[in-house]
């Protein structure tokens, strides 16, 4: 029972233990591959807007085995990420359809406009 009020507050415990599991996978990456998966993770939190834990979940374990399979096969990173890096990560990202924060604000815009051009602006 405490656990169940525990994560109502913090959030999925698992979906924690989940993302511990990515974060110690990607530490085991040898370089150039752990920086890379580190800058492009750090660029998607901040970019990629996604609120669902069980998307980010998925996606991030997903992004481990991307880079796990790189450096076993030695792919180079460039041939990854190509020439840019930032498109690169807002498309994996994207591929993960999920609830964004900006979600809320494109709905309350929308609905601004309409109330707007109805005369029920407030």
């Amino acid at each position: 029972m405490a656990a169940k009020w525990y994560e109502v507050v913090t959030g999925s415990l698992d979906q924690k233990k989940q993302f511990k599991q990515y974060r110690a996978r990607v530490e085991a990456l040898p370089e150039p591959y752990r920086a890379t998966a580190k800058a492009l993770e750090r660029y998607i939190m901040y970019a990629g807007g996604i609120v669902d834990g069980d998307a980010m979940v998925r996606m991030f374990s997903d992004f481990a085995d991307l880079w796990e399979r790189a450096a076993a096969d030695g792919t180079p990173v460039r041939d990854i990420v190509g020439d840019d890096p930032a498109g690169f990560a807002e498309e994996f990202a994207a591929a993960y359809s999920a609830k964004q924060w900006i979600d809320k604000e494109r709905t309350r815009l929308n609905k601004a406009i309409d109330e707007a051009e109805r005369g029920e602006h407030r």
